[in-house]
């Protein structure tokens, strides 16, 4: 194999490198993106629930059916 034939095999497996990278970064990114509408939710629920006066219960007291 001469010189320049090796050299585009390895440039083909480094481009294939990228392609398949670039894949799971934009895969990360969708994810990213899933959660973080997700904690916003969770946030603006929570605040709803503090405005609306819900008192949850301190986690370290026992129920009071104990």
């Amino acid at each position: 194999m001469d010189h320049i034939a090796v050299l585009e095999e390895k440039l083909a497996h480094l481009t294939r490198a990228v392609d398949d990278l670039s894949d799971v970064v934009t895969a990360q990114r969708k994810e990213i993106d899933r959660l973080t509408r997700l904690v916003s939710l969770l946030v603006e629920r929570e605040a709803e629930r503090e405005a609306a006066g819900f008192d949850a219960p301190p986690a370290n007291q026992k129920p009071p059916h104990w």
